[in-house]
Formats: structure tokens, sequence, C-alpha cells
């Protein structure tokens, strides 16, 4: 049994473009309470390996440049499991340790392009993620959390992302705020708790 058994199971989630190798969308996890006994700067389950963005920036050059010509869509890059997939002119890419499982980090990389679909509707290219920045941020958030796996499952996440929940949603029409509004929502409060007292003695 590993002795490093952790929840934290992703250290990044990238969007690169394949055209001018640019970053579309990264998000790079670390987590939030480091062990007691791990000392700052070392790693330990969870820890963020590219801290920098010029650290960052490298570790997304030298793998776009050996993920360019791969036919498979795993690997193992500097001392990390990579899984990717090709969509459009966009690379995803989720990487995790060296230790974790590829089937789990293939899920996250497949739940991401499908909720992408679903939320895209159109395609999923540079353009289209551009222009829903917010719906593409939102789906990752959905999907990962400091690096723990929340959920994969791509029509929950869409449906998360796209539309508020309608049981949260509060009708302003009908709420009086003026002076007098304000005072009979108190004095209602009042009764309320008047009411509430003299049932509780």
């Amino acid at each position: 049994m590993p002795t490093n058994m952790t929840l934290f199971s992703i250290n990044a989630i990238l969007i690169l473009s394949t055209d001018d190798r640019t970053r579309i969308l990264t998000k790079y996890y670390s987590a939030p309470h480091p062990p007691l006994h791990a000392p700052p700067g070392s790693s330990y389950p969870g820890a963020n390996p590219y801290p920098t963005v010029k650290d960052q920036k490298a570790f997304e050059k030298g793998l776009m440049d050996k993920t360019n010509k791969q036919t498979s869509d795993v690997i193992l890059y500097d001392n990390r499991v990579v899984v990717f997939k090709m969509e459009g002119d966009v690379m995803l890419y989720v990487v995790g340790g060296a230790d974790e499982n590829e089937v789990l980090l293939f899920s996250v990389v497949l739940a991401l392009r499908d909720s992408l679909n679903i939320l895209l509707k159109t395609s999923t290219d540079k353009r289209t993620i551009i222009e829903n920045y917010d719906l593409v941020a939102l789906a990752i958030d959905e999907i990962v959390d400091d690096g723990i796996i929340l959920e994969t499952d791509p029509v929950i996440i869409a449906s998360r992302v796209s539309k508020p929940p309608a049981q949260d949603m509060v009708n302003m029409k009908n709420i009086d705020l003026s002076e007098q509004g304000l005072l009979n929502v108190w004095e209602f409060g009042k009764q309320k708790l008047a009411e509430r007292m003299r049932q509780g003695l």
C-alpha cells in the first residue's frame, strides 16, 4: 500500500493552442494545506511542481514539442503522467504525478472534452474557447478543485455551468424595498419572533 495516498491527483489542466503554441487557459494546482512535516519548497503529494510562470511556460513548451507528433494519448514527461486530447486547433492536457492512475487522468480529460463540446455546441477551437472563457473556466472548476477530482460526468458539469439553479432564484418583482416595505418586514419579523418565544416557554 502506497504511503503517499492523497486526494490531490491533478497537478495541472492546460488548454494550449497548436497553431501558435500559446496558452489559452492553464490552471496549476497545489494543496491548500501542505503537510506539517514537509519543509518549505519540498515536493509532497499535491505540491505545485511549477510554481513560477517561467517554469510553467518552459514545461508547456517542452510538452507541446513532445506531444506534437504523438499518436498515443498518455505520455510520461518530466516525471509526470500527462494525458491529452486534440480538439480542433487546441490541445487539452491533464497532468498528474508519476505514480498517478492514467485511467483516472484520462477520464478527467474526456470529461473536459465532452463538457466543452456540450457547452460550446459549435466547435472546440481557440476562438470559441476565448469567446466563452467564463464557461470553460467554470467547467474546469466543476471538474477539479485544488487538484481534487470532483466530477467526471460531462452532462452534469455542463448543467451546473450553463444555467443557475431555479430553486435559488429570487423573484425581485414582488419585493417592496421602500421604507414602508422594510418597516412591514421588521414588524412581521418581530411578531414571528415573539410567537416563537411564547411557544418555546
